[in-house]
């Protein structure tokens, strides 16, 4: 639900470039991480050289580079096409995760996908026809979808990268490891929003060089977007996200965030100020079904107690 924000955002500033839009929320990020470290000092501390060149890999990649070709997505193509492919994400992780370490057998878990790949299908259908605002320009939509797929791309090498190194340091709490993604995040932020200055600077006929910097045309709407994201967003949800990553299997993990696309869909119901049609209702409900169903998959059975001998 606290990642669902993300995808209002970029609707919220429309007048706002997708870069300066990643940037910002990733210097919040980084910022607020500074403030949190104190919490998890002492586990910071503990991290290798190598957990953190796998701290930045993962904040470069999951977090900027995702949230870029994201931001660019829904402002090139408006919001139901690049929203319908990474709903498709719980499928697409779910899958190249049981290709690695084969959890569950794959005719066990076909029935739950097929389920949220149906109700993913039928709730993107309602915003492709719900009159959605999107350019009508084919080539904007193609470039959007094009973005969006390498968003996918991102956001299914992180959670299976994510997983693996949290399920290998299990003494490393969730918290920590949210942080210190955060801390390698704002070096990398301060960097991005450093370059689109200058870009801005030496090409002032492009949507970068009209930016009103440093904080656009609406700087009080902006920084507290970029605060609440930030925080509840990025350093919140990457927190529950490590915690549950730890206690789940990736595969199972993967297909439970259809809740993200559920809470990124009512956002923008309320946003437009409308009640989603039949479609939609038919599409959550399979969704539900879905997860239920890959939840009872993964669930190991409870062995009896031994009864003692009298």
């Amino acid at each position: 639900m606290l990642w669902g924000m993300v995808f209002v955002a970029p609707l919220m500033l429309p007048d706002y470039p997708a870069s300066v839009l990643t940037a910002g929320r990733y210097l919040a990020f980084g910022l607020l991480s500074i403030a949190l470290a104190r919490l998890d000092w002492g586990a910071l501390k503990t991290l290798q050289r190598q957990d953190w060149i796998e701290a930045v890999k993962l904040s470069l990649i999951g977090n900027l580079l995702y949230y870029g070709l994201l931001a660019a997505a829904i402002q090139t193509s408006g919001a139901p096409v690049p929203t319908m492919l990474i709903g498709t994400l719980p499928v697409v992780i779910a899958v190249c995760s049981n290709l690695g370490d084969r959890s569950v057998a794959w005719i066990r878990l076909a029935p739950p996908l097929l389920l949220i790949a149906v109700g993913v299908g039928l709730v993107q259908y309602s915003e492709l026809h719900a009159g959605a605002q999107a350019p009508s320009d084919w080539g904007s939509r193609m470039f959007g979808a094009l973005l969006a797929i390498g968003a996918v791309a991102c956001w299914t090498w992180y959670p299976i990268r994510n997983a693996r190194w949290l399920q290998s340091h299990t003494n490393t709490n969730s918290s920590a490891w949210a942080t210190a993604q955060g801390l390698t995040t704002l070096p990398l932020a301060l960097i991005l929003m450093l370059t689109l200055w200058l870009i801005s600077l030496a090409l002032p006929d492009t949507q970068l060089g009209r930016f009103d910097w440093p904080l656009g045309s609406t700087p009080l709407k902006y920084l507290g977007m970029m605060i609440l994201i930030g925080l509840c967003a990025s350093w919140l949800g990457t927190l529950l996200w490590n915690r549950s990553s730890q206690l789940l299997p990736t595969a199972l993990g993967g297909q439970l965030i259809v809740f993200e696309t559920l809470a990124a869909l009512a956002y923008a119901y309320i946003l437009r100020d409308e009640w989603p049609p039949l479609s939609a209702w038919l599409g959550i409900v399979f969704l539900l079904v879905g997860v239920v169903a890959a939840i009872r998959v993964f669930r190991r059975p409870v062995q009896p107690s031994p009864v003692p001998h009298a």
